[in-house]
């Protein structure tokens, strides 16, 4: 009888093993693919440090109109790559698009550490963005689509962790950097060069990445998709996935897109416009000033240019902390609530540094008294606006509507980050550190209002419960 049993015990043992495997690999497949994450962090945080330097007369003498510029271009580009990667990604590949990503951030991002002039760096900036933005959609498309179902959730924002780890590992490499090389002229090349070292990891990384099966069977090669599968998955749950991939794909064909035309419809409009909304106020709250100019924001306060690239890091500590909090709530609190404390912790945040550098110019208490409040206000965004925004344009466009309405979301999102990035030194030079903060808290109010009033409650409803609530209430 033991005999019999051997071959059962051999093949549970075997299936065990390779479980094990399959996970391991599944973790490296992340960790890999996840480097655009970091790079997309670190590029857009690096520039907080490394402005300042590049700003001086014997470098590449920066005004705050061309700060603007250099700042923003990469924004200006990562819109054009969220647009662009997503259709790419669809017809080459995920994997093969990540490859193509993460060339692109090498040369680019080389190409901004030798740039000789504000030209070509905008140019490179400009570029670096393309596979910023690129890498925006397709990583969590990629991770999504070759997660097992009950860790979808987890690996998907590991990448938005991951994000916000660059931008702290930029913050840490500023402060290092600017306070060993600070007297040298080409200080700022020093904390540029080291976002090639990630890309070139990513790039020799996405040799071992596999294509993701969901995009093989949406190209007909369920052959290809099964053998991806069951090096991720046990034998019996990589069969039965891709049956469920099948059916998946026979109703997304069965489901006819909305166009342009369907805007006249009241509801869908409503949707869209609520969309693009909560888009374009969770930047026009000023976030994005904080994270490329946070430096200047404490020089400007009354710290010297040393001390503001040490304080700063502290801003990059709490983001990565706050994300982490807002990750673990997400399942925990309705979505309206949780939306509603970020905008008014952020607004009063901003009211409090406004008011304090109009009564406190010129006080040593100032530039603590700003960067204690700007601690507090990534505390509010990164843990409740930051993923409460990205969650809720999930959620609150049905199937039909999603490409026509994320594509608007997404577009007016990046667009507004463009406009806070390009402007917002010449607003500081302009009418100064408190008017500009009240106007981004002007933002933030109307934010509070509008949500309190338009936002449907999404917590525990199907799509199909919110698609019907929202043509019951038009």
């Amino acid at each position: 009888m033991e005999n019999l049993k051997l071959p059962n015990d051999y093949s549970a043992q075997t299936e065990q093993v390779k479980e094990k495997d399959s996970k391991k690999f599944l973790k490296l497949v992340t960790i890999v693919s996840t480097f655009g994450g970091l790079l997309f962090g670190y590029d857009t945080g690096v520039i907080n440090g490394a402005l300042p330097f590049m700003a001086r007369p014997d470098q590449l003498n920066l005004n705050p109109f061309t700060e603007g510029l250099v700042a923003s271009s990469l924004v200006l580009g990562a819109a054009f790559g969220s647009i662009f990667g997503g259709r790419l990604s669809d017809n080459k590949g995920r994997r093969k698009v990540i490859l193509y990503l993460a060339i692109l951030f090498f040369f680019s991002a080389a190409g901004c550490v030798i740039a000789p002039n504000t030209t070509i760096m905008v140019a490179f900036r400009f570029l670096l963005g393309l596979a910023v933005g690129g890498s925006s959609v397709v990583i969590p498309s990629y991770l999504a689509e070759i997660a097992p179902t009950d860790r979808r959730g987890i690996l998907v924002t590991q990448n938005e962790l991951m994000i916000v780890t660059g931008q702290f590992l930029a913050y840490i490499c500023n402060a290092v950097i600017g306070n060993v090389f600070g007297d040298a002229g080409h200080a700022w090349r020093y904390m540029l060069v080291i976002a090639t070292l990630p890309a070139l990891a990513l790039w020799i990384g996405v040799l071992i990445l596999p294509e993701s099966p969901r995009w093989l069977a949406s190209k007909g090669k369920m052959t290809d998709a099964l053998k991806i599968l069951q090096k991720i998955r046990s034998e019996s749950i990589a069969q039965q996935e891709l049956k469920d991939i099948k059916a998946h794909i026979s109703e997304e064909q069965k489901i006819e897109k909305m166009s342009f035309k369907d805007l006249r419809t009241p509801w869908i409009r409503r949707i869209v416009v609520l969309g693009i909304f909560i888009g374009s106020i969770s930047q026009l709250v000023g976030i994005n000033s904080i994270m490329y100019y946070g430096t200047q924001i404490l020089e400007n306060s009354g710290f010297g240019t040393k001390t503001a690239l040490i304080a700063n890091v502290a801003n990059g500590l709490i983001a990565v902390v706050a994300v982490i909090v807002g990750m673990s709530l997400l399942n925990k609190v309705n979505r309206k609530p949780m939306l509603l404390t970020g905008l008014t912790g952020v607004t009063v945040a901003l009211i409090t540094i406004g008011i304090s550098a109009l009564i406190l110019t010129g006080s040593p208490v100032l530039p603590y008294v700003v960067l204690s409040m700007t601690v507090v206000y990534l505390a509010f965004f990164q843990g409740a606006i930051g993923p409460m925004v990205w969650l809720i344009l999930a959620e609150i466009f049905p199937v039909r509507l999603r490409g026509i309405g994320m594509g608007f979301a997404v577009l007016f999102l990046w667009f507004c980050n463009f406009l806070v990035g390009l402007f917002f030194p010449l607003l500081l030079d302009v009418i100064g550190l408190s008017s500009t903060f009240f106007l981004f808290a002007a933002f933030g109010i109307v934010g509070i209002i509008y949500v309190a009033k338009f936002l449907p409650e999404t917590r525990g409803l199907s799509l199909e419960q919110i698609e019907a609530n929202f043509k019951k209430e038009s």
